[in-house]
């Protein structure tokens, strides 16, 4: 018998990681096609930290609970949802819910957690695999022997970044805060890893590929966006996932002409159902495969109980996580 109520994270106001309280909520009902997980763990992501401080409201119709990634065990299915799944342990992209001890998922958005990950590290895993694979590999047609520029290296989707370029042949470089962090980027796999505390990146990046780099995954926006067309190669391709920096950019575009460059992004929490599942079919071909044989990990940077994502959130806001943070569900 599943229970009528269960412990979430729940923040009645914005404000600082102080307001991630538990609280007592129903236990969500699946939909017609959804599936009700028991929550193990769930991924903390960036965009959660934009939520807590109210600049981040959920989609229409998705719970005010955050949390983006799950893995747990399928315990009751809604009309229509993949009956195969039932009693699997499965880790799943939402559109929030999973900070709390039951989740509800689109069965489409589900995958089988395979043998070689743990529940920690398969909660890490949906929205920076889902995030790297769209934009990277789809949007900026990423292919062998090309070289990325991912800022913010050692975060979770830089992290993933790294690995799954070196995976497809890819020579990856990535600016970090620190020496410590362009350390540990390069223990991960990347190539190069440029301090841009302590360095300007555009300069050395031309100084590591002087012709450019033909794909920019960029996290910050706002005054990157010049310096980061001046780095791209010709018919090179800007994507754009984040606004650390700002919504706001002035473009130089006579360097779009001249390079012949593309300009895109994405975001990922409001596309539809039958876009992620798509995207999700795509990434059991693709991505499934490394997982299950071991060869693609996510970097754990800390866990926290589901009771403490105060302190999961304030490890975030300390800018010092290399890959991810999850919270653990009893």
């Amino acid at each position: 018998m599943l229970p009528e109520t269960m412990i979430a994270i729940d923040p009645a106001t914005p404000g600082g990681p102080e307001v991630l309280v538990p609280v007592e909520r129903p236990v969500p009902v699946p939909g017609r096609g959804e599936l009700l997980i028991r929550v193990a763990a769930a991924g903390v992501n960036r965009p959660d930290v934009m939520q807590r401080q109210g600049r981040y409201p959920p989609p229409p119709g998705a719970p005010s609970i955050p949390g983006l990634e799950v893995a747990g065990e399928v315990v009751a299915l809604g009309e229509g949802a993949d009956s195969r799944l039932m009693g699997r342990a499965v880790m799943a992209l939402v559109a929030g819910g999973g900070y709390a001890e039951y989740c509800v998922a689109p069965s489409g958005q589900c995958l089988a957690v395979p043998p070689a990950l743990s529940m920690v590290e398969a909660a890490a895993l949906p929205e920076t695999l889902f995030t790297v694979w769209s934009n990277l590999f789809e949007r900026g047609r990423a292919s062998v022997g090309e070289t990325v520029l991912v800022h913010g290296g050692t975060s979770g989707i830089g992290t993933v970044a790294i690995m799954l370029g070196k995976l497809f042949g890819l020579t990856v470089i990535v600016t970090a805060g620190s020496a410590a962090k362009c350390a540990r980027a390069l223990e991960i796999g990347a190539d190069h890893a440029i301090d841009y505390k302590t360095t300007d990146f555009v300069e050395a990046v031309k100084a590591i590929a002087p012709e450019g780099v033909n794909i920019v995954l960029d996290m910050v926006g706002g005054d990157y966006i010049a310096r980061n067309l001046a780095c791209l190669a010709e018919e090179g391709r800007h994507l754009s996932i984040a606004v650390q920096r700002g919504t706001k950019a002035e473009v130089p575009i006579h360097l779009v002409m001249m390079k012949r460059l593309t300009l895109t992004g994405s975001t990922l929490r409001a596309r539809s159902v039958a876009f992620k599942t798509e995207l999700r079919d795509t990434l059991s071909r693709a991505v499934w495969p490394l997982l299950s044989a071991g060869r693609l990990k996510p970097v754990i940077d800390a866990t926290f109980p589901l009771a403490e994502a105060a302190g999961a959130h304030a490890r975030l806001d300390s800018g010092e996580h290399v890959g991810k943070v999850v919270l653990t569900v009893a």
